[in-house]
């Protein structure tokens, strides 16, 4: 049983957040990053669980290589994500419709348009690279009226402040375990699905490799592919300003996948799964430390089968 939560605690949580977001936003960006810098050394140096998860994720990744190597890239995976927290909190005062293009390059284009423009429903795919928040806020922003796929925070009040942000340029988001029913009607009246599909999905997930590892992953994006005829679009959105700089990043289509073509085969679900999953982990190749290695990505692997012995 899960344990009672505190209104009174929550809301104080809340208001922390509401403050640390109102200073960061006053005070000028490179004095921020440097915040970031210096929160990162922080969190490297307190959070050893998550240290240790990091290094050993780029270990199953890329080998052991060279220990020091791999430390520098544990550390550069913290000092992204206190970035990107920056970078999201500034982000409603820096992007707008007249001047995206400073900020936003984009890579393939022509197989999301494609997508995006037809009057068939899209089921946009991404993962926990780069700034995936930053990609759904562009959308958004340039007319593409998303549906994200979240899980809600335990905190209700983080949790409204967070859906505020994230809906402010016109994208809806649907909860992950409990609207499943809008889900479906957003994909039967042809609009635009936006999740994230690189979770552990338990031991009942669809496991495919990834990065030579088998790796659970949910089987819902898949199904809904092929029920509905929804076809795919694999995007990221990796960071290409250096620390201190003013924000810019890629937002890339890196697959554009028809069910259709996986329709008659019997295994369509894996086929799928590991499709978008193998484009996905292309582009972080690309930038692997804008990946959150800090999950643990294969919590969960296939369980021995069982050997029969003849009678």
């Amino acid at each position: 049983m899960s344990k009672k939560r505190s209104p009174a605690a929550d809301f104080a949580v809340y208001l922390a957040v509401r403050s640390l977001v109102c200073l960061m936003q006053a005070l000028p960006f490179r004095t921020c990053y440097s915040l970031a810098r210096g929160l990162a050394w922080i969190l490297y140096k307190v959070d050893r669980r998550h240290r240790f998860v990091a290094l050993d994720n780029l270990r199953h990744a890329f080998g052991e290589g060279d220990p020091g190597e791999r430390d520098r890239q544990v550390r550069a995976v913290f000092r992204h994500f206190c970035t990107v927290l920056v970078e999201i909190v500034h982000l409603p005062r820096i992007l707008h419709a007249h001047n995206w293009k400073q900020h936003i390059a984009i890579r393939n284009s022509q197989l999301a348009l494609d997508a995006l423009l037809s009057d068939r429903p899209v089921l946009l795919v991404s993962g926990h690279f780069g700034n995936w928040e930053y990609g759904g806020y562009t959308l958004a922003l340039l007319g593409f009226r998303t549906n994200a796929i979240a899980r809600p925070l335990d905190n209700p009040y983080v949790d409204g402040f967070l859906r505020r942000f994230r809906e402010q340029t016109g994208q809806q988001v649907l909860r992950k375990d409990g609207d499943f029913d809008r889900m479906q009607r957003v994909l039967a009246t042809g609009g635009v699905l936006l999740t994230l599909g690189d979770q552990d999905a338990g031991q009942k997930g669809q496991f495919v490799n990834f990065f030579g590892r088998p790796a659970s992953t949910h089987k819902a994006v898949a199904l809904l592919a092929l029920e509905y005829n929804v076809p795919m679009v694999v995007l990221s959105c990796a960071r290409l300003s250096q620390e201190g700089e003013v924000p810019r990043y890629e937002i890339a289509a890196a697959d554009a996948i028809d069910p259709a073509e996986y329709a008659d085969r019997p295994d369509a679900v894996p086929a799928l799964t590991q499709r978008f999953t193998t484009a996905l982990e292309n582009e972080i190749r690309r930038h692997p430390e804008q990946y959150f290695w800090l999950h643990r990505r294969w919590k969960h692997q296939p369980k021995p089968r069982k050997v029969r012995n003849a009678a």
